[in-house]
């Protein structure tokens, strides 16, 4: 593969659907850990493999039909990302003692939903940076 003559939008894109994937695979293990017992905990296991290939073909072919695809993915992603953002947040406040140092780090990692949110903005630079 030759990388010269590549923009970096492109190769934003490819980092993505990599991004996606090990994000995916680290969503799953976590909700699949928690029995799935909100419905919303399918929305980014499902979404983040779909992601990651959209990514990945985006940086191999350009149709115009594949860019439009992946900008509504993008905001797809950022909307995922806020309501498991929510979800973590407040799951955190529920446990026994509510929103202290202790329930932080042995709740919902809060963080995750936010990194994969972030992700998508990064999709969304790319996708109008170019």
């Amino acid at each position: 593969m030759q990388w010269v003559g590549w923009p970096l939008s492109r190769v934003v894109i490819l980092f993505l659907g990599v991004a996606f994937l090990a994000i995916g695979l680290q969503v799953t293990l976590s909700h699949y850990r928690q029995n799935f017992h909100h419905k919303a905990m399918w929305a980014p296991v499902v979404s983040a493999p779909i992601f990651c290939l959209t990514a990945v073909f985006l940086a191999y072919m350009r149709p115009v039909w594949l860019l439009s695809l992946f900008l509504v993915f993008m905001w797809a992603g950022v909307f995922i990302g806020a309501v498991g953002t929510y979800f973590h947040f407040h799951g955190v406040g529920v446990r026994v003692g509510g929103y202290t140092s202790r329930n932080f780090l042995i709740g919902p990692p809060v963080v995750l939903p936010v990194m994969f949110a972030a992700l998508s903005v990064l999709g969304l630079i790319a996708y109008y940076w170019r």
